[in-house]
């Protein structure tokens, strides 16, 4: 077992060593909102409606900072949503 120094060192390097955060996503809405499991399968996040909806159900998927367990959440202009360490923001329609 390493020592806690070496330990210390160990996750600095590992840190520092880390890929660069993905860029945000950008949704613009076409109406007042989108279903969470949609705009997660519209932004190639899940390969499938289903496949969404279990992502969620499983509390992977997190709206404006906290998990979100309802697939058919309402997600409206300025939320911010989040999956495997990229982000989706979402606007209003232009």
């Amino acid at each position: 077992m390493p020592a806690t120094g070496e330990v210390r060192s160990l996750i600095i390097a590992v840190f520092l060593h880390a890929p660069p955060a993905m860029p945000p996503l950008q949704f613009t809405l076409t109406g007042d909102y989108i279903e969470l499991h949609n705009l997660l399968k519209l932004m190639g996040l899940a390969d499938s409606g289903g496949s969404a909806k279990a992502r969620v159900a499983m509390g992977d998927v997190r709206v404006d900072g906290k998990v979100e367990s309802r697939k058919t959440a309402k997600i409206r202009a300025g939320q911010k949503v989040e999956l495997d360490g990229q982000t989706i923001r979402v606007r209003a329609p232009e």
